[in-house]
Order: C-alpha cells, then structure tokens, then sequence
C-alpha cells in the first residue's frame, strides 16, 4: 500500500544520508519533500502540519547537525514520530462479564461482514472464545445468509435468520442466546450504506443502546484516502466508536487513512484486513506500519504468518531435508502450499526488509498469487518418480507433464531450473558459504520462479 510514499521517502532520506554533514538548509529541504510526499499519499493536513513540526524541532538540533551520521540519525526521528502519529496499538477489549459485545459498524462495501468473520475467527482460534455471530443487516440482499456461511467457514455459530425481525428484535434475540448458550463473544453485523444518513445513524443509536457494546468497531476502506477519515470523525461523534479496523491496506491506495486516522478521530486502530481470505488479518502495531512506510519491511509479522501457516515440526522437516540433500519437488510442493496459507504472495514478499526497495523489481517479475497455482499444478502432473527424481525429467517427459497442466513447457523449465537453483544454494550453505542466498528472490529458496 506504501509503494509510492516508501519510494519518495527513500529517495528523501539518500540524499541525507549521503552527505557527511548536514546544514539547516539541508533539513529545511528534506522537510519540504517530505511534506509533499505525505500530501501526495493522501494524508490530512493536520496530520502533515504536526509530523513536520515535531521531525524538525528534534533534526535541527545541535545533537543532529554535529553528530557523525546526521543523515541516519534523521532517519530515526522520522520513524520515531510516525509511531507517535500511528498511536499506540491497543487489542480487543474484552474485560467484562461474558458475553462480551462487539458492534461492527461501517458504510456498505467497507469489508465488514468479511471483516466480522475475520475477527472471529483469530479469537475462536488463537483464544479458544465461543463465539456467536449475528446480522442486524436486513436490507442488503443475502446480508445475512453471508454471515451465516462466514460462521460455517470459521467453526462458530450463527445465529439463527427469522425472517420480517427488525434489527432491535435480532439484537434482543441475540442477547439472549449468547447469555443462555454460554458465549464468550457476540459480534452484532450492523447494516451499512452507501453514504452516511439519518436512518442509519438512528438505528445504531438504537441497536447501540440495546446492546451496551465493550466495542464499537468501524469498518473503513483505506483505498478510499481521506473519506475514510472523514466517516470515522462522523462515526465516532453520532455513536462513538472504540477503534478503527482498515480494510485492503494491501491494495493501491496511498495510505493516507491509515497515516491520518488516529491523530484526526482519537480512535486507535485495531486491525488490518490484508486480503480476502479469512485469516488475512493483522493485529495494528505503529512499529510495524512505520517500518513499512520506510521501506524497512516487517519481520513481526512475516514471522507470525510463517508460524499461523505451518507447524515448527514441517518447518523443521523441511530445513533437515535441505541441509542434507535430500529435498525434492514433493518438499517445494509442501513449501508452496506453506506460502499460499500465508496469503499474498507479493505483499508477504515486502515484509522482507530491504526487498520493498526492489519494488519495481517485483511488478516486472510479476509474482503474483497464480504463479504458484501454476507450479503445483505442474509437480501435480508428475510422477511420484520424477517428483523424487527431477533429474530425470528429459524433453518428452516436460512435454507430458506440460500438457497434463495445462501450461506451456517453458513454465515446467522455470519451475525446474528453480529447483536447481535451490540445490546449487543448498550445498553453498553446506559448505559454509551463504552467497547462494541470493537466489532465493531470483526463483529459489522455494519462492515461484519469477515470471510466467
């Protein structure tokens, strides 16, 4: 999502650490770039206004300007304060005598009922909640049987549909089963609508007083920049909201919600929907974001994924069969699938620090998601033989094995060479030399080959 604020801030910060000295002149300008590239990435004024006055106050001090890598050391503020304007990442409040009540409230199109489904799931997984979910969204078509799928999809239950029921009188329904069913959690999946108004503030301030929700959260569209700032503010001054949760933060938007939205409504982020599946959900940390706006990555959470996606015991099989040469296209194969649980392909790539740099590197190659659809599908097509054996694979067995996929044979070549790369940086590393890691982002390491 930072693409384009990363890469002007990057250019903004070569050229002071570049330089062995820095003058007032130099940061005045730097300041100066810097508040151009945060108003290009959508974020509000006020924002921009306080960011550049607290940077500036810390980077023209005699500390700065005398030390021996002034250029480094601005850095270092920049990241300092972004956290400061990010606020202070909270988790989900759920102190109070079960069943706990979240009210998920949002404009219709934001992601909500996805995004109630999400929650869900990371607490019935990862705290062994029982978790009840109920829509209150009687106006858009098949609201509510999409919910009832979302809790299948995700172990929990949902509450029943009767149809004719008013929002109020699902609410009391809901109240009810969750206190009599021993529920830990209620989530309540408010109606949205394509713009703010009267009947829906009303029906909230209802559903709200009905309820006495631990939390209120708001659904917003990041891609939409600053409307989604403007209808948290609105949101949160009609019914008063707890936190924020952004939805596709991994698209092509500019990233000014997320940079704006705590400094402008005084409500933290709580969340991050990543993508569309239901575990792409992370848990807000201001570190994190402002490591990724300056293209630093995000070990964090590519190691939570690497951990939500495979057990340490597969992890461990795997890297022994590495080290010792017996890794074969059955073992990629597992790594692949390891990937695809992970989400996506592109966006898990530039938590990698340093890897956001080669951005338009990335967009070239095209690595996307479908690649490595394509490759498994190919290792499907084999024989368990040429799976154990790669080597084996001569022209006419690539051919087979190319026309059983469905795919052209220069895919099934890249997909061997990968593999052979992988073997050359395997017996690099078994020798003690680490160079052959290299590789790893140029189609080994059990990444797809780039390109397609």
């Amino acid at each position: 999502m930072f693409d384009q604020l990363s890469g002007r801030l990057d250019g903004v910060f070569k050229k002071l650490t570049g330089r062995g000295t820095l003058s007032e002149k130099d940061i005045d300008s730097a300041m100066r770039e810097i508040r151009i590239a945060l108003l290009e990435a959508d974020v509000a004024l006020p924002v921009i206004k306080t960011l550049i006055a607290k940077v500036k106050e810390e980077a023209v001090g005699e500390k700065v300007l005398k030390s021996i890598k002034p250029g480094e050391l601005v850095v270092k503020i920049v990241n300092d304060k972004l956290i400061e304007i990010l606020g202070e990442g909270e988790s989900l409040n759920l102190s109070t005598q079960p069943p706990a009540v979240i009210m998920m409230v949002g404009l219709q199109g934001s992601g909500k009922t996805t995004t109630t489904g999400k929650i869900a799931k990371r607490l019935k997984e990862k705290e062994k909640k029982k978790v009840l979910l109920a829509s209150l969204d009687i106006y858009r078509p098949a609201a509510q049987q999409q919910l009832q799928t979302l809790a299948e999809r995700t172990a929990v239950d949902g509450l029943e549909i009767i149809e004719g029921q008013k929002p109020a009188e699902i609410t009391k329904r809901a109240l009810k089963e969750a206190k009599t069913g021993g529920y830990d959690v209620l989530f309540l999946d408010t109606a949205g609508r394509l713009e703010i108004d009267e009947d829906l503030m009303g029906e909230l301030e209802e559903v709200k007083k009905l309820a006495n929700p631990i939390e209120t959260l708001l659904v917003v569209d990041s891609l939409t920049g600053q409307v989604a700032v403007n209808v948290a503010k609105t949101f949160h001054e009609r019914i008063g909201i707890t936190g924020n949760v952004l939805t596709r933060i991994d698209g092509d938007g500019r990233g000014g919600a997320a940079l704006s939205m705590r400094e402008m409504t005084g409500c933290p982020i709580k969340y991050l929907g990543m993508g569309e599946g239901l575990g792409a959900l992370e848990v807000f940390r201001p570190e994190s974001m402002a490591n990724r706006i300056l293209g630093m990555g995000d070990v964090v959470s590519l190691v939570e994924k690497v951990q939500e996606a495979t057990s340490e015991e597969d992890m461990m099989s795997i890297m022994e069969k590495m080290m010792s040469g017996q890794f074969d296209l059955n073992d990629m194969k597992k790594q692949m699938k390891m990937m695809q649980r992970m989400g996506n392909l592109k966006g898990m790539l530039k938590l990698i620090p340093g890897v956001s740099k080669m951005a338009k590197q990335i967009d070239e190659a095209k690595i996307d998601d479908k690649t490595v659809v394509h490759q498994i599908a190919i290792i499907d097509s084999m024989t368990k033989q040429e799976r154990k054996n790669p080597s084996i694979l001569n022209a006419k067995r690539r051919q087979r094995i190319a026309k059983g996929c469905g795919l052209e044979v220069s895919a099934v070549n890249k997909l061997i060479k990968s593999y052979q790369q992988m073997q050359k940086m395997m017996k690099k590393m078994q020798s003690g030399g680490l160079s052959g890691l290299g590789s790893m982002f140029g189609g080994g390491g059990g990444f797809p080959p780039m390109g397609r």
